[in-house]
């Protein structure tokens, strides 16, 4: 294990909010809300619409990985409730979201044969962490039922996140994706730098390099063979993912906004992954947005790219372009061209970035000191 993996064991307190969202980003998008300027506006409002009157579906003990019983949905309503709490002061919506958190408090377990129950865990693990994080705040969560919930984090989640699945690096990603903001919830150390050691193994694994090598680095589940476990590339290039070639977009999205979520939450408390992992992830999001904007896999695969576009990739470019001052031209057209305007707006552990992230110019940040 590197340097890095044992500098991140340092204990240090919390910072709260400090999962996907920090107080500065909360507050200047609010005052974009309260202005009525875009893209944040219209995202908030389509995230109203859409989430403002949904109803708990909890109450179950165990929920089967092919029929999650409503939990997802839940997950992802008390993120975005969450959210709105936090940008309008509407308690209303922190009240639902609350109730939608205490009504999981008594799960006791996620079933399947597989790992899908891993993968299903870090779907929505990835939205229950932020929701919570955001709620703690909220004097109306009290005490009692914050700690019923974070026990069932540590009952239910961990067993499933903290093994990580030697399927395809996706739900790896996903899986780390929820340790981070679940850790920073619990205020759990330990599996705060777990998650971090477990980053550090994947991100080579998955996001290429030629530096790297002519091939990757090997990893559990890729049978001794890189080449066919990343679908047997034409070429290797800069930001090739290993699933480019698996399905030219659609798993590749998810991994990649899994992996950027784990950087956000890390510079909030204090830990610069973002730079650690600079030409990895930028190289990928150029690439990617590149065969997107251009139909074209640019020779590393045959086919076409897929039709999906989530509303993720926002959070990688505010840091890598406000922050570090990275341009990503093919990254801001695709941003603009669209995923603000025609891309699905929550999808599993890609919840509404065009809301919470898009172009977070805070002068602020560029002065933090992060180690």
């Amino acid at each position: 294990m590197s340097s890095f993996a044992v500098a991140v064991t340092v204990s240090t307190a919390f910072v709260h909010p400090g999962a996907l969202e920090s107080s500065e980003q909360l507050d200047f998008v609010a005052g974009k809300i309260a202005s009525a300027e875009q893209p944040w506006a219209n995202a908030f409002r389509d995230a109203k619409n859409r989430w403002a009157d949904h109803q708990p579906h909890g109450g179950s003990t165990t929920i089967s990985a092919d029929s999650d019983g409503g939990c997802q949905d839940d997950a992802t309503a008390s993120y975005i409730l969450s959210l709105a709490w936090k940008y309008s002061g509407d308690e209303t919506y922190a009240q639902k979201a609350v109730a939608i958190l205490n009504s999981w408090s008594n799960l006791q377990s996620i079933t399947a044969d597989n790992d899908q129950k891993k993968l299903v865990a870090g779907w929505i693990g990835a939205d229950f962490g932020p929701a919570a994080e955001l709620l703690r705040s909220y004097p109306g969560w009290n005490a009692a039922d914050v700690a019923s919930f974070q026990a069932m984090l540590k009952l239910v989640f961990y067993p499933l996140l903290n093994e990580a699945s030697s399927w395809n690096g996706n739900v790896d990603l996903t899986q780390i994706d929820a340790m981070m903001s679940i850790a920073v919830f619990n205020e759990d150390h330990d599996e705060f730098t777990s998650a971090l050691q477990r980053l550090e193994l994947r991100m080579p694994s998955y996001f290429y390099l030629t530096s790297d090598g002519s091939l990757p680095p090997a990893i559990d589940g890729d049978g001794g063979n890189p080449q066919s476990f990343w679908s047997n590339p034409s070429k290797w290039i800069d930001g090739l993912t290993q699933e480019t070639c698996r399905d030219n977009g659609h798993h590749a999205q998810f991994a990649l906004g899994s992996a950027l979520h784990a950087c956000e939450v890390a510079w909030h408390q204090g830990e610069d992954i973002y730079s650690t992992y600079q030409e990895r992830l930028t190289s990928a999001m150029e690439l990617m947005a590149l065969q997107f904007n251009s139909g074209d896999m640019q020779g590393t695969c045959g086919g076409s790219p897929t039709s999906d576009r989530y509303d993720t990739w926002e959070i990688g470019y505010s840091h890598y372009h406000f922050i570090s001052g990275v341009e990503l031209p093919e990254t801001r057209k695709l941003l603009e061209q669209s995923i603000r305007v025609q891309s699905e707006r929550d999808v599993l552990n890609l919840v509404y970035e065009t809301l919470t992230h898009a172009d977070l110019d805070i002068p602020s940040a560029s002065e933090a000191v992060h180690v």
